[in-house]
């Protein structure tokens, strides 16, 4: 069936909100946090940590430290604790994102079971394993993400380990990998733009010759599809083919596309059919899937991405993430004085639900009552 992603209605008379069809927690992250809690929870008496963040939302992460929990690295997968501190009584839990295999076979070399409090997203496990399986049809594996992301350097260990990886960032880079395709530039400016984001021994002659793309679950659907699309092409008119033998040289990786990430980008589509004043975006500052929100709604709207229902200061000032220059800022009067003011929301994957709740509360609080905040809520739950 076709799927509805008209948004919720939040009515208050005077503020009208717009909520998503689909935002907040996917699967994956939902069961990240349960094993977390969980084994902090069974485990008392142990030394607990985290390869790196658990999810990329402040507020999770904050309460995991709160309760002891020690983050191992940075996001950036600088080292914080190292390895050498560890003993085979630690208890070690690897990220929704997944980590390389030189990380699981160091904590495997010192004893510690991984597999136990592992709580790598079976999304991200999906393209680990369609990587695999066109690598047994000696495929190369292009892997659109985030170069410096945890996720994607793990997807590009797994692939790596069964056949020539190389990361790319964005069409513009997918622009310049097909002038290699197609041999219009030189070997040696391969190696020197993609300078540490191939695998070891990588052949341009050779190993561009069949291609497969995946794509960190958390970038833009439509990206990697278009990037997807776009190599293909070049595919087809380097060799020739046509859609009855394009499998020689092109894999057919559509299914690694994450549902999850997909259905919140589908909704944020809904949500922007509809007229409004501002959107607000809630979700960690370096949450990859949450900027790509971001980027939707500012493309046709004044958009506030924040982390914290904090942040919203007062009725007249906001302080909101720039995720393009990385920096904080304040904005005055960000409600404007509009009435009804509609405002559209959502949240990034991995940003609780109750954060929005509160946010929804606490502008709503600008305008109506706490009772008839309570009363259009209870309206939209029953």
């Amino acid at each position: 069936m076709k799927k509805d992603f008209t948004p919720t209605l939040l009515d208050f008379g005077p503020l009208q909100i717009l909520l998503a069809r689909h935002f907040g927690f996917c699967y994956g992250v939902e069961n990240a946090i349960e094993i977390a809690f969980k084994t902090l929870n069974e485990n008392p008496d142990k030394r607990i940590f985290l390869l790196s963040e658990m999810i990329h939302n402040p507020s999770v992460n904050k309460d995991l430290l709160d309760r002891g929990v020690r983050f191992m690295q940075d996001t950036k997968g600088n080292q914080i604790v190292p390895f050498e501190d560890l003993n085979a009584n630690d208890v070690v839990i690897i990220p929704a994102f997944g980590t390389t295999l030189d990380i699981e076979n160091k904590l495997k070399a010192i004893g510690i079971a991984i597999e136990k409090y592992n709580t790598t997203c079976p999304f991200v496990e999906k393209v680990w394993n369609r990587s695999e399986q066109i690598a047994q049809k000696n495929y190369s594996v292009i892997v659109h993400g985030k170069p410096t992301h945890e996720e994607t350097r793990a997807t590009f260990s797994h692939a790596a380990a069964n056949t020539p990886s190389l990361v790319i960032n964005d069409m513009n880079e997918a622009i310049v990998l097909a002038d290699f395709i197609k041999g219009n530039r030189s070997p040696q400016e391969f190696y020197t733009i993609f300078k540490g984001r191939f695998s070891e021994g990588f052949d341009l002659n050779k190993d561009l010759n069949r291609i497969g793309v995946v794509n960190q679950t958390t970038m833009l659907a439509s990206d990697t599809q278009a990037i997807s699309d776009f190599l293909k092409q070049a595919m087809i008119e380097k060799y020739e083919l046509n859609e009855t033998n394009i499998a020689d040289r092109f894999a057919d990786t559509r299914d690694t596309l994450c549902y999850a990430t997909n259905d919140n980008q589908s909704a944020v589509f809904g949500l922007l059919q509809e007229e409004a004043d501002l959107a607000i975006v809630v979700g960690g500052y370096n949450s990859s899937n949450t900027s790509h929100l971001v980027e939707l709604c500012e493309e046709k709207l004044p958009t506030y991405y924040i982390d914290h229902p904090d942040r919203i200061i007062s009725q007249s000032n906001i302080s909101h993430f720039n995720f393009h220059t990385k920096e904080e800022k304040n904005t005055e009067n960000f409600l404007g004085s509009k009435t009804p003011l509609r405002i559209l929301m959502t949240s990034g994957a991995s940003c609780p639900d109750a954060l929005v709740e509160v946010v929804i509360r606490k502008i709503a609080n600008y305008f109506v009552s706490e009772e008839t905040i309570d009363k259009v809520s209870s309206g939209i739950i029953s």
